[in-house]
């Protein structure tokens, strides 16, 4: 194996080996696909307690203007949320778009005073600062941040966090605070990808074994890999970047209009705007699907409909264990995306009956239904 394809190890390496992580290669790092406990186990773990996950190999960095332009405003001639109505401490989803509309990624943006601070995908992380920078090259400079961030996840999970650093359980969805730990400086998000109140914590390299062992340490805290996250994710009703989303998709395609203020939607003011915003027909929606029986339709399963004409593809599927059942999401033809449609998935060569579902598969937990300002 040449030096240039070594995987990279995150500053917790060591510490899902001595905790009996499987070790895979994902996004060019090694991280534990599951822990003895399992995959199952794992992901009921975080519905029902709290889950421990390592995520630092995706990408950290500082936003700052350098002519004294809003920050803000620069980002969101990048990006089509709603940069700019942030608070400060108050974190928004959203999507960095092409000049045709399709998605370089989906990124978290917390406003910290006069900065961004931005969170991206670990696939994506070198070509979207190198994309940023090159954009706002002269008006904003990035600092990208090497180290740890820790995502601790389940109704537990405030609790378990709040006895370690009091403040914690004040803090509402989609906002952050700094703290300190040790005399450490820690940054702390309520947010994550699981559909379950939860926190991310991001904190030097030096010290990230050692606040994980300490979480650990907590009866309620189970380790979590990357099965149960994708899984979780899925029951949540949540994209995986190159999988359900990609420069291919646009955000009207994949059902993220959500993440566009009306204000972005009228100014049409970022990338691609044009090409999604000005009423033409979307030929394909991202939908919920429920397979009927027990087998799974992985990703890139056709779709057909009862005709079997090919209508669309699984972008991602598997087993849900809160449900003891299958699930999936993919594209279909816009005319087929209706809740309740019956539909044919081609599973190794046989027609299995499914339909069209709403999506999340499993409701979502969050602290507070209300997202913040």
């Amino acid at each position: 194996m040449s030096q240039e394809s070594t995987p990279l190890k995150t500053p917790l390496y060591s510490f899902h080996v001595a905790n009996g992580g499987k070790m895979v290669d994902f996004a060019g790092y090694l991280l534990p696909v599951q822990y003895p406990l399992g995959v199952m186990g794992e992901h009921l773990q975080c519905r029902n307690s709290a889950a421990l996950f390592d995520v630092s190999h995706m990408g950290q960095a500082m936003l700052r203007a350098t002519n004294g332009d809003d920050v803000a405003a620069l980002m969101e001639e990048l990006v089509p949320g709603g940069i700019t109505s942030l608070h400060d401490n108050r974190i928004r989803y959203t999507l960095l778009t092409d000049d045709h509309g399709g998605i370089r990624d989906d990124l978290m943006v917390t406003r910290r005073g006069e900065d961004i601070w931005l969170v991206v995908n670990a696939a994506c992380k070198n070509a979207d600062f190198e994309h940023i920078s090159a954009s706002l090259s002269g008006r904003a400079a990035l600092e990208i941040y090497d180290q740890a961030l820790l995502a601790l996840q389940g109704p537990q999970a405030v609790h378990v966090l709040e006895r370690i650093l009091p403040g914690c359980a004040e803090l509402p969805f989609m906002a952050a605070r700094e703290a300190t730990w040790q005399g450490h400086d820690l940054f702390i998000t309520r947010c994550g990808y699981t559909g379950e109140d939860g926190f991310e914590i991001s904190l030097e390299n030096e010290i990230a074994a050692d606040f994980a062992d300490l979480l650990l340490r907590d009866e309620a805290v189970g380790l979590c890999g990357l099965g149960a996250r994708d899984s979780l994710r899925l029951e949540a009703g949540l994209c995986l970047y190159g999988h359900d989303i990609d420069l291919q998709t646009n955000p009207a395609e994949a059902d993220l209009m959500w993440t566009i203020p009306k204000r972005r939607r009228e100014a049409m003011d970022f990338p691609g705007a044009g090409n999604f915003l000005k009423g033409q027909d979307i030929k394909r929606k991202r939908v919920g699907i429920q397979p009927l029986g027990r087998a799974p339709a992985r990703e890139g399963t056709e779709i057909c409909d009862l005709e079997g004409n090919h209508i669309g593809v699984i972008t991602s599927g598997g087993f849900a264990p809160s449900l003891s059942e299958p699930i999936a999401m993919g594209y279909v033809a816009s005319s087929h995306q209706a809740i309740g449609t019956q539909v044919q998935l081609m599973v190794r060569g046989k027609a299995l009956p499914a339909h069209v579902c709403a999506m999340p598969f499993v409701p979502h937990n969050y602290v507070s239904a209300k997202a913040a300002p």
